[in-house]
């Protein structure tokens, strides 16, 4: 699973990359966090999360602050958390994660990408059998990690797996629902996470040739630059 994850967040991060808009769907998380839990990170796991990962992307300490601002402010758009599922070319499964405070522009938009790229948005919890939820946590390559003890340690915390890739880093999975736990238990042993989140892996992930990725790649691109999409994930191998 962690090579597949690795190719599936490289694929991600890429096209991110490329976003102009990275940054503003960061502070959007941070926002809707500090407004949900408060804006004391030491008090609100949510709120560090989304702050440690604007900080995995470089994202400036002065953006992330007035994000946890702004969710004091008196005209703060209150934002709803929508997901949508569709089937894409070729086939391709997709699991959409939104944040907006207009959800008929929002599934509009997303039924858009779809149609034109000759797919369709399906009924929700139609692709849900196709997903498996499951917290994330990176921790940068490091020395001194055992990693069959840390495990050991995390058995209760909810751990499933551990793995290491080819540059050192490990990655710590487990079901969604263990997310907090898992969180609380690294934080407990002083071991700081690069990266962490909820990922929806694919239970049967399928090929496709480069020219297929590439009609996909295009309809992606048109989501992931939506103001209101915050995640996508696919069932791309």
């Amino acid at each position: 699973m962690g090579r597949a994850f690795e190719y599936r967040r490289a694929a991600k991060e890429k096209r991110w990359d490329k976003m102009s808009k990275l940054f503003p769907k960061l502070a959007k998380a941070i926002t809707m966090a500090a407004k949900e839990g408060g804006q004391d990170p030491a008090m609100n796991a949510t709120l560090r999360t989304a702050i440690q990962n604007a900080k995995s992307q470089n994202m400036p300490k002065d953006n992330i602050e007035n994000a946890i601002k702004r969710a004091t402010a008196k005209d703060l758009e209150n934002y709803q958390e929508i997901f949508y599922e569709g089937k894409g070319p070729h086939g391709v499964l997709v699991f959409i994660e939104c944040a907006t405070d207009h959800p008929t522009r929002t599934v509009a938009n997303v039924k858009s990408y779809f149609n034109k790229a000759g797919g369709a948005v399906v009924p929700n919890g139609s692709l849900e059998f196709m997903f498996n939820r499951k917290a994330v946590f990176q921790i940068d390559a490091t020395e001194g990690i055992d990693m069959e003890e840390l495990e050991f340690d995390l058995i209760d915390a909810g751990i499933e797996s551990i793995e290491k890739d080819e540059e050192g880093s490990i990655f710590i999975y487990g079901d969604y629902t263990s997310f907090g736990t898992l969180q609380a238990a690294l934080e407990e042993r002083n071991i700081e996470v690069a990266k962490s989140s909820l990922e929806r892996i694919p239970t049967s992930p399928v090929e496709f040739t480069e020219e297929q990725l590439a009609d996909i790649e295009k309809m992606l691109d048109k989501i992931e630059d939506d103001d209101d999409i915050q995640q996508v994930f696919t069932n791309i191998a």
